[in-house]
């Protein structure tokens, strides 16, 4: 469970709700829940690393592009 306590009785509410969703966006629990929203076919250790590194070869590849001002 994430808590934030106020530092002190002068911190906004706007200050405190920007912490706590920081806090949640970095523990991953945003992530976790949207991934069981749905049911997801369990696929072999293997299929996944390959699409892993397909997935990973593409970013760099558009990133590279990008870089080079063709896209």
């Amino acid at each position: 469970m994430i808590e934030v306590t106020r530092k002190d009785s002068k911190e906004s509410t706007e200050n405190l709700l920007r912490r706590f969703s920081r806090r949640v966006q970095q523990s991953g629990l945003v992530i976790t829940v949207k991934q069981g929203q749905y049911f997801e076919k369990p696929i072999s250790k293997r299929d996944r690393r390959a699409k892993a590194i397909i997935r990973t070869q593409r970013k760099a590849l558009k990133l590279k592009k990008i870089k080079l001002g063709q896209r």
